[in-house]
């Protein structure tokens, strides 16, 4: 069953019309509803504010990586385990192929229904999940097979025995380590990417975002809570963070920003993933030309301008 955001009332009611011409047989009806449908949804979705994109990037109907995983690898072989202490499901690695091109994508799985999130640990890694990242991406590079990485979460795991195991290690030590990779890399920010825990697979040549996704160092909950004492105000601190994907590429923060269907990816998710496919392979085609030592050379300024700014 579908889920809607109170934006989407108008959206809902016209899916809940044509259900009912369609039950009974009313296919002038249907006709002049889906009309009306396609208006909303331009109308709805053409100039959202950035708190209604906060909104799509959580939608629960929104793509997560294993979707995007099953729409667009081809012959996907999952790949588990840090080698040291267990396997983090909220980390996933697949080697496939992406039309012609062979590929290992490592993405962030939030998990649906009760016991897939709580198994995937709601899409909040443990540092096992990054040791196990990084160990693909090793063997990614000994192999010279490109990397996608799917960003999705709302944060590294704070718990007690995350910070036991090195959770702060672990995520420097793969900013380190994939800022050096010398193969291809490609890192999409698919709904949230929440601070640390975003940043841990998000080194790339490429760092890009669907177009309703965010990218922040903290929740914007967290934000308002913090400067106003009030959580109520994520509308005011959504907008002040600057979170979205356009504003990121204004900034020179991103590399792209891939557009999404008119309805959004958690209406049309094999609209997304052709999105998402199309991109990757434009941009492996611009990767795959250069030398790998030219590679790293070139991530590691890219990395270096980063905050970079002029007095006036």
């Amino acid at each position: 069953m579908a889920s809607y955001l109170e934006f989407e009332k108008n959206i809902q009611q016209l899916d809940e019309d044509i259900s009912n011409a369609q039950i009974k047989g009313d296919f002038d009806a249907i006709a002049i509803l889906k009309k009306n449908l396609e208006k909303e949804i331009v109308k709805t979705y053409k100039n959202l504010n950035d708190y209604g994109r906060l909104q799509l990037a959580r939608h629960p109907d929104r793509p997560y990586a294993l979707d995007y995983i099953d729409l667009i690898l081809q012959d996907a072989y999952e790949i588990h385990g840090d080698r040291a202490f267990r396997d983090d499901p909220a980390i996933v690695c697949f080697m496939g192929y992406l039309g012609n091109k062979k590929i290992i994508v490592i993405g962030e799985q939030k998990g649906r229904g009760t016991k897939d999130k709580i198994a995937r640990n709601f899409g909040m890694p443990h540092p096992e999940g990054y040791r196990k990242a990084l160990r693909i991406a090793k063997l990614a590079e000994k192999f010279q097979i490109p990397i996608l990485f799917l960003i999705d979460t709302p944060g590294a795991y704070p718990g007690i025995g995350a910070e036991e195991r090195g959770q702060s290690e672990a995520i420097a030590k793969n900013l380190y380590e994939f800022s050096d990779l010398k193969t291809p890399t490609i890192a999409i920010v698919i709904g949230e990417g929440g601070s640390g825990g975003a940043l841990a697979i998000g080194v790339a040549d490429k760092l890009a975002m669907m177009k309703n996704s965010v990218f922040s160092v903290i929740s914007p909950e967290g934000c308002a809570a913090i400067l106003w004492n009030d959580p109520s105000k994520i509308e005011v601190a959504t907008k002040a963070m600057k979170v979205t994907a356009d504003d990121l590429k204004e900034q020179g923060l991103i590399d792209d920003v891939i557009e999404e269907p008119i309805n959004g990816a958690h209406r049309d998710k094999e609209g997304a993933a052709i999105a998402i496919a199309d991109y990757v392979k434009k941009v492996l085609d611009e990767l795959n030309i250069i030398n790998p030592n030219e590679l790293v050379a070139n991530r590691m300024q890219k990395i270096l301008k980063l905050g970079a700014f002029l007095e006036t």
